[in-house]
């Protein structure tokens, strides 16, 4: 009878702590949401976990996890960017104009457009660091300044997928042993992106910078520096994200990329990397990517209207915001409760 008592409520612990475990970790949270997510559509639209299908999402979830990343680890030093969607439209332009043109090989002109975005995250990163302009109204001014150097070298004109190297969308559709290469890619971008912000100096500080800037200058750190780079990267991996954007669309505009910047930064949030900064992991702006795209799509078997996207990222932006803030207080208070005994 006495192990029957002591059994039951160790199972109970062990449930608990389960539970508890995740509560806390947004990352387990988000892929018990979107496993139930991928239930219930299937039920109403059984297509929607077709090989097919999932290929086609997890592709087009990828581009928008890669640029995730680097957003991520600009929104970890309490920053933010919104000229991504820029970046990546003109990247993904200029890379098809240079082919188009025959200017380049497709090797080189993919590292031109990487080279791209780097010295486009690297020109928001001198106005924020070095002329202490807010990331919030700097990159609302790029954003502009760059979607119009889109439309400069547009000059009115697109590049159809008749004017690339003959079978140069390929890409978008190859896997390897089902696995989609964009995955693949961004699976690697992921995972070397996380072991940066975990085992090297740069990711510690990142997170200090986000956390308190002003101490993590009084302790040594270069804050200046560190935010400077966090853009560097962000704008390195739009440029990558623009790359593939053209791959997957052959057909380019100097509108392309239009909108996703408000999918970007809902996918970091979703995702657990808290707008006050200093928080969060570069997996779990990858898992909001992927939960967007799969939300994307239910809305388009279920013949759902598209304009419920923009509602659904305005609202997860705020639901994810409002979160964290309540966490955040609920934690205060603890530590103040702690701190009175």
């Amino acid at each position: 009878m006495s192990a029957e008592l002591v059994a039951r409520p160790a199972g109970r612990g062990v449930a608990a702590r389960a539970a508890s475990a995740v509560g806390r970790s947004r990352e387990l949270t988000l892929s018990g949401v979107m496993v139930l997510l991928c239930l219930v559509v299937a039920f109403q639209a059984p297509h929607f976990m077709s090989l097919s299908n999932m290929s086609q999402v997890t592709t087009l979830a990828a581009i928008i996890a890669i640029a995730a990343v680097g957003e991520a680890m600009v929104i970890i030093t309490k920053n933010v960017d919104l000229s991504v969607e820029s970046t990546i439209g003109l990247v993904a332009f200029v890379v098809a104009d240079v082919l188009r043109q025959k200017a380049l090989p497709i090797p080189a002109a993919w590292l031109v457009g990487v080279g791209l975005g780097l010295a486009l995250g690297m020109a928001n990163g001198l106005i924020i660091t070095l002329l202490r302009v807010p990331s919030l109204v700097a990159t609302l001014g790029t954003l502009s300044i760059f979607r119009g150097l889109d439309f400069f070298v547009a000059g009115g004109h697109e590049v159809n997928l008749a004017d690339l190297p003959a079978g140069y969308s390929n890409a978008a559709s190859q896997a390897f042993f089902g696995v989609p290469l964009f995955v693949i890619l961004a699976v690697v971008v992921v995972v070397v992106v996380a072991l940066i912000l975990r085992l090297t100096p740069f990711g510690r500080q990142l997170y200090a910078v986000g956390s308190n800037a002003e101490a993590a200058t009084i302790i040594g750190i270069r804050s200046r520096l560190v935010i400077f780079g966090a853009f560097a990267g962000a704008g390195l991996l739009a440029g990558v994200a623009g790359v593939l954007w053209g791959i997957e669309f052959g057909t380019i505009y100097a509108t392309s990329a239009s909108g996703v910047a408000l999918q970007i930064i809902a996918a970091v949030v979703v995702g657990g990397v808290t707008i006050a900064g200093g928080s969060g992991t570069v997996v779990g702006a990858a898992l909001g990517a992927l939960f967007l795209g799969l939300i994307n799509n239910a809305l388009l078997l279920l013949q759902m209207p598209q304009e419920l996207l923009q509602v659904i990222y305005g609202a997860v932006i705020l639901v994810a915001v409002s979160a964290d803030a309540i966490i955040a207080r609920r934690e205060r208070r603890v530590a103040a409760e702690r701190a009175l005994r």
